[in-house]
């Protein structure tokens, strides 16, 4: 399989451009507010995540409807629910979700729609407390939108605290393209890329705060994906907790800025994701390091397929 080198920033400022689109009104507009998977076989995957990120789960059904949240302590992270043998017959395979927070879902589904995405679920409410749509961008990657119903819903956004998402990474067909998109639906704002000699890494913000990275995925990757990454505080144990359970480590361990270490996995059902954490003084055996301890070293990452 081949391997791609891209770099990453995190937490950097560079790049702050002026904010395109509607102005937000609440602090969650145009940031990621909610985590979903889907999957074919919701046990096992319950079974999974509480082994690999030490999880608990809550069960949040109503009739009709089974859904089940991720915690970590007393916050949700994240929501659980099964794919259709109808979405499985269409060619949908298990995966996780993104929702970003918008002002209004009925508005920017009709912009996904104008600039080129495509509807999968209209805008719909659920219950009181939300109102999302799930689309897809040009090139195929799925997104949703999301907002509160309620003032006062939006939990705090702790993208480093254990068990949250720490980075959002976008494998596109055309980067740049697809950058376009985004900034036109979002008002995302393009910052300093990475380039390497494999290709460039383009680094998004929000409000000035760098949230992602896109990059035009490798031929050998097969559609277009959004990839989150997950903190864990030992990116060893996490990624042996991972085989253990049954799921692949695709990618890494790397070393990205920062020094912290991420690794690309998928789960027993095919589901993409990724963690990040921090690798003991002298780990044992796992993974073999990636390259020099070298400052030029230290920007590259790889994705392997």
């Amino acid at each position: 399989m081949g391997a791609v080198e891209i770099g990453r920033k995190v937490g950097s400022n560079a790049g702050r451009e002026a904010r395109t689109g509607e102005a937000c009104v609440v602090e969650s507009c145009g940031r990621f507010a909610w985590y979903e998977l889907i999957t074919t076989d919701v046990e096992a995957a319950k079974a999974f995540y509480t082994g690999v990120m030490g999880w608990g789960t809550w069960d949040a059904s109503v009739p009709g409807k089974p859904y089940t949240l991720f915690t970590a302590g007393n916050a949700s992270v994240g929501g659980l629910m099964n794919l259709s043998q109808d979405a499985c017959e269409m060619g949908v395979r298990p995966g996780w979700i993104g929702y970003v927070g918008v002002n209004d879902v009925d508005a920017t589904a009709e912009r996904a729609k104008r600039l080129g995405g495509v509807i999968h679920v209209p805008p719909t409410d659920v219950a009181n407390i939300s109102r999302f749509s799930i689309f897809s961008d040009p090139q195929t990657a799925t997104l949703a939108l999301f907002k509160w119903l309620q003032p006062g819903q939006q939990p705090q956004a702790e993208p480093d605290a254990p068990g949250r998402v720490s980075w959002h990474e976008l494998f596109a067909t055309d980067s740049e393209k697809a950058l376009a998109f985004y900034t036109a639906l979002f008002g995302w704002q393009r910052a300093d890329p990475d380039i390497g000699a494999a290709g460039t890494y383009q680094f998004f913000s929000t409000a000035g705060q760098i949230i992602g990275g896109m990059v035009t995925k490798p031929a050998t990757m097969p559609v277009p994906i959004w990839l989150y990454y997950f903190n864990v505080s030992d990116i060893d144990a996490a990624a042996q907790r991972v085989t253990a359970g049954g799921g692949q480590i695709v990618g890494g361990a790397l070393e990205v800025p920062g020094g912290s270490w991420i690794v690309q996995c998928t789960d027993p059902q095919g589901a993409m994701f990724a963690l990040e954490g921090q690798r003991a003084r002298n780990p044992i055996g796992y993974f073999e390091r990636v390259g020099s301890r070298a400052p030029s070293d230290m920007r590259g990452r790889r994705w392997s397929w």
